[in-house]
């Protein structure tokens, strides 16, 4: 037996005008779960505490609720000391338990062909639809998607039934237009939703990108997405050329300041490339300082993402051939990428013959140099294809707390991605200014990310400098040499 301390979000709506939070210390067995936390609390201390489950094994999604902020299944959840349970964000009937009704009964209805007009579905099929066909409705997507806090988006579970009628041939409905009807390209592609799913559905992957897909077949595509992808047609960039860019000021080859501890070939992306050329600088002042010697291919073009994200796949296979080629022909058996939308889409969308790592990861596995640190107090935005996309959390906090004090904030998404900046822009500055409402709150100087997509739109959206975590290390580099040279 061990002795918890856990705190609970109680409301009722016949006493309380809003909910509060009550601590209660419960003794359960050795990896006892949250739910017989809740049980415990209920059978000892306070029988009128109101939480729903019912198979207590996984498999119904009724015992859904937040711990420490996540969404997550209270029967599956190993408890922990100093916890807070809280219901799903969604409406509170009572405690922690929420109306699921009015989201589920927007969930789309299968609508069957008549008698022998019935065809049954083919292998094939069948394996496209298994990977949607796990939902167990417990609605911890909905209740953490960001995208149907500030528009009429019906979230990710409605779009993932969409997908799955739309793949079986018993189902007689037009699934695409219902789709774009409910929000399909309000999605930001966050993966928050992939990673609350108890049953790991890759609904951005799996559902909404070929549900884009589907509408871009039928010309249901936004007109500035069938922009961006006619530029990258013609010019093999994403973003059109104002500037000289970064790969016309450097060359392939850059050796660092000392021995060589390592080679990586640079994926520079189209962002860094052609619009926020600096920060690629600044990361190749860190990588010279650190012992990394950079190979920058300078016939290397537009991973794809903009296209894979918005569903227009027609040119997106020569795309990565051409990337593939680009790096394979170098003898290159590491590429660095410094964009979280370039490296999420070369870990996942390629089937790559050498390793992709994040510059934040390429770092932290050699290690560097320490820098000065700086008197700044900074709050740092996790970008999403970088902590959901490629599971990069901790190297880049690693790496800040070097040079700065780190003060944390909520891990939401900015709205730069998805293709929803360019296609829905009002949505974009919707959760941009949510992001700056946050960032204020911190009380931080700066703003640290590592994304150029979330560089540019947080910059829009708050007073405070936002710089890319190289930007800063390079500062307190030169901060070092400063000290060093007063001697």
């Amino acid at each position: 037996m061990k002795e918890l301390h856990v705190t609970v979000q109680r409301f009722d709506p016949k006493k309380d005008k809003e909910s509060r939070y009550e601590s209660y210390t419960v003794s359960v067995n050795d990896g006892a779960r949250v739910l017989h936390v809740l049980h415990a609390i209920h059978d000892t201390i306070d029988p009128t505490l109101a939480y729903r489950y019912c198979c207590s094994s996984g498999q119904c999604g009724s015992c859904a609720v937040r711990v420490n902020g996540e969404p997550v299944l209270a029967c599956m959840e190993e408890a922990k000391d100093d916890i807070t349970i809280a219901p799903l964000n969604l409406p509170v009937k009572r405690d922690l338990v929420v109306d699921l009704l009015p989201k589920i009964e927007q969930i789309a209805s299968f609508r069957p062909a008549a008698g022998a007009d019935t065809k049954l579905p083919t292998k094939e099929e069948i394996d496209a639809i298994k990977p949607l066909r796990d939902c167990i409705e417990c609605l911890a997507c909905v209740s953490i998607c960001p995208a149907m806090d500030v528009t009429q988006f019906l979230g990710p579970t409605a779009m993932r039934q969409e997908m799955r009628l739309a793949l079986d041939p018993r189902d007689t409905g037009d699934r695409v237009p219902d789709a774009i009807r409910d929000g399909l390209f309000n999605c930001t592609s966050c993966q928050a939703c992939y990673k609350a799913c108890p049953k790991k559905i890759k609904i951005p992957g799996k559902a909404i990108e070929k549900l884009r897909a589907l509408a871009n077949q039928r010309g249901f595509t936004l007109p500035r997405h069938r922009e961006v992808a006619a530029l990258i047609k013609e010019t093999g960039r994403s973003v059109v050329r104002t500037t000289p860019t970064f790969m016309e000021q450097v060359g392939e080859r850059i050796e660092p300041f000392g021995p060589a501890r390592a080679t990586v070939g640079f994926f520079v992306g189209c962002m860094y490339n052609m619009r926020q050329q600096q920060s690629a600088f600044d990361a190749i002042e860190v990588l010279k300082r650190n012992g990394i010697r950079v190979i920058i291919p300078h016939d290397q073009i537009c991973c794809g993402s903009p296209l894979i994200r918005t569903g227009q796949l027609a040119i997106t296979d020569s795309l990565r051939q051409r990337n593939i080629d680009t790096f394979q022909s170098r003898g290159i058996d590491t590429v660095m990428t410094m964009c979280a939308g370039c490296g999420s889409t070369l870990k996942h969308d390629y089937e790559t013959p050498f390793a992709v790592l994040d510059i934040n990861q390429l770092l932290t596995k050699y290690g560097i140099e320490p820098p000065a640190r700086l008197p700044i107090k900074a709050t740092y935005h996790d970008p999403c294809h970088l902590m959901r996309g490629q599971d990069v959390k901790e190297e880049p906090r690693q790496l800040i707390r070097q040079v700065v004090d780190l003060v944390e904030m909520p891990s939401i998404c900015c709205g730069s991605g998805g293709g929803v900046k360019s296609g829905v822009p009002e949505e974009a500055a919707a959760l941009g200014k949510r992001r700056g409402e946050e960032i204020k709150k911190t009380g931080a100087d700066i703003v640290i990310t590592s994304c150029p997509f979330c560089e540019f739109h947080i910059a829009s959206h708050t007073d405070k400098p936002v710089k890319n975590i190289m930007t800063v290390l390079l500062e307190g580099y030169r901060e070092k040499d400063r000290r060093a040279g007063k001697k």
